[in-house]
């Protein structure tokens, strides 16, 4: 049950961690693992920049869609 949870958590969690770790070559979980003690240092400060790279990736994808269309 925790497993379950677990992988659902990820796949959802915008995967701004495993793009990170695939980057840098380091395990996604270890990434996960600094974010949040980084949050608890910081007053959860990095959540907001967790979100702006969220959002940035998502437009990322977003422009490489549009624009394999265009040249197909």
């Amino acid at each position: 049950m925790i497993s379950k949870f677990k992988d659902f958590f990820e796949k959802s969690a915008f995967g701004v961690c495993e793009y990170l770790g695939h980057k840098m070559g380091i395990a996604s979980a270890r990434i996960r693992i600094y974010f949040i003690y980084i949050s608890f240092v910081a007053m959860g400060s990095p959540i907001i920049l967790y979100l702006f790279a969220a959002f940035w990736l998502n437009v990322r994808d977003y422009i490489r869609q549009k624009r394999s269309a265009f040249f197909e």
